[in-house]
């Protein structure tokens, strides 16, 4: 018995085209048209391979019609796709594309076959597509018929319509950024993904992964470009406030400290970690703005002023990230030292230097000297 590769047809058989209104593409075929009944009669055959012969004469046979080439070329991307011949697939999918390049059915299916492929590149390819589309909805110029918040309805309900498509994507293009080892490549798809995707539920985890791709390639100005885009399109993210705080932070530049201070004071503002729904993700940030705020403040020649800030620092991280934590506890030792308040300067140091990692033996150091002046001291 022949496996029956082709699902149930899934074109909207309607006596007239859709709106001008929509923008994202769907496949019409009016009914009763040549169009219909080619399809009418390739849905009574049984046999698929007879079935796939039928529609690559229907595409043919139906050149001129956009909407039946895109669905028979379509189909017979399904059809390979479950026969196992995936290139097939993709290439009878691009083809459907080219008639139908804003369809999110047939790129949510493009994207299948190529993460069976494990092809990445593709994969980002046809989600970035998908997203663009999915926010060309609310681009849309309101019909002069229409009252605003009948329009206002119209692009809410497209949007949910779609909602399903649209978190698909957005999901298969993040799990690529995070199988990708590559730095290079992982930024490039990083560069993609935030426009089409902006404020994804993903942006925290694709902003670290922004910040460690280029950390590695050193390329401090590409940073801050991402960081500032990511800003233009949401001015309350909190991984991009902390991503520049923390850049600007140790860049040589004039003004940048500035910058950092800037950016820290709104990354505090933005967290509300005192806030009774505050939670683990916002007081984690709000700490670390703290820490880098203290931090610029002591490159600034304001050692009095960062020690608030530090003290709010390690309250806030202690006991949710170790690093950030003994990253905060050595930057206030340094400034207690700094002040010569030797006490309070082994106090803290001691604890830092007790938490393995990449501070441990800073802290473990700046104690030593700390302890020799209070030796000399007395």
């Amino acid at each position: 018995m022949n496996r029956n590769y082709f699902p149930r047809l899934l074109i909207i058989f309607a006596c007239v085209v859709l709106s001008a209104f929509a923008q994202l593409e769907k496949i019409v075929i009016p009914a009763g048209t040549p169009e219909d009944q080619g399809l009418q009669a390739i849905s009574k055959e049984e046999d698929v391979q007879k079935k796939a012969s039928m529609y690559q004469e229907f595409v043919q046979k139906f050149s001129s019609n956009p909407a039946a080439v895109a669905y028979g070329n379509w189909q017979l991307s399904q059809y390979y796709q479950g026969a196992g011949d995936l290139q097939k697939s993709l290439d009878y999918g691009d083809q459907a594309l080219v008639s139908a390049p804003h369809n999110l059915d047939i790129l949510v299916s493009q994207v299948g076959v190529a993460q069976q492929m494990k092809n990445n590149a593709k994969t980002m390819d046809y989600s970035v597509r998908g997203g663009e589309a999915y926010n060309s909805i609310s681009k849309q110029t309101k019909p002069a018929e229409l009252s605003d918040q009948d329009f206002a309805s119209r692009i809410e309900e497209e949007k949910n319509a779609s909602k399903n498509s649209y978190e698909f994507l957005e999901a298969a293009a993040y799990n690529v950024i995070a199988g990708e080892n590559d730095a290079k490549s992982r930024m490039s798809y990083i560069e993609r993904f935030a426009p089409a995707f902006p404020n994804s539920r993903f942006e925290e985890q694709v902003t670290s992964y922004a910040m460690v791709s280029l950390s590695e390639l050193k390329d401090t100005s590409r940073l801050i470009s991402f960081g500032e885009k990511t800003l233009a399109a949401n001015p309350n993210s909190l991984p991009a406030l902390l991503l520049l705080a923390n850049t600007y932070v140790d860049d040589p530049k004039p003004g940048s400290l500035g910058k950092s201070v800037t950016y820290s004071q709104k990354a505090i503002l933005v967290a509300k970690a005192d806030a009774p729904d505050a939670d683990r993700s916002r007081r984690l940030s709000a700490g670390m703005a703290h820490s880098t705020l203290g931090y610029a403040y002591m490159k600034q020649q304001k050692t009095s002023g960062a020690i608030p800030e530090l003290k709010t620092a390690s309250t806030l991280l202690k006991g949710q990230d170790d690093q950030q934590y003994a990253i905060a506890m050595y930057r206030l030792g340094y400034a207690y030292a700094k002040l010569n308040r030797v006490n309070e300067a082994r106090e803290v140091l001691t604890e830092a230097a007790r938490i393995s990692g990449p501070v441990q033996q800073p802290s473990q150091d700046l104690l030593a000297k700390v302890n020799a002046a209070r030796a000399k001291g007395k």
